[in-house]
């Protein structure tokens, strides 16, 4: 699916700061920033990727704050009526 028809079905720009504990030093916090179209309000990609991350990776989870922003929705687009060609 591309972006245009993912923003189309609802889909919104995700935003994820993940901190995590550094596996070989766990009083230490590291950040790191995730980015992807999702569904709001329960953000499944992001939820599938908070799974693969503690099952698969060292770092256990500290937090993870998260932004979303909507980009248009459907009825801010319109076909266009007539297509002019310029020389």
């Amino acid at each position: 699916m591309s972006e245009m028809e993912q923003m189309l079905k609802g889909y919104r720009l995700t935003t994820a700061e993940i901190l995590y504990h550094l596996p070989d030093h766990p009083d230490l916090l590291q950040s790191y920033l995730w980015q992807e179209y999702d569904l709001a309000p329960k953000f499944p990609i992001l939820g599938k990727f908070l799974n693969f991350w503690k099952l698969n990776l060292d770092g256990k989870l500290h937090s993870v704050r998260v932004g979303s922003c909507q980009l248009f929705t459907a009825r801010e687009t319109s076909l266009a009526t007539d297509i002019g060609v310029l020389h």
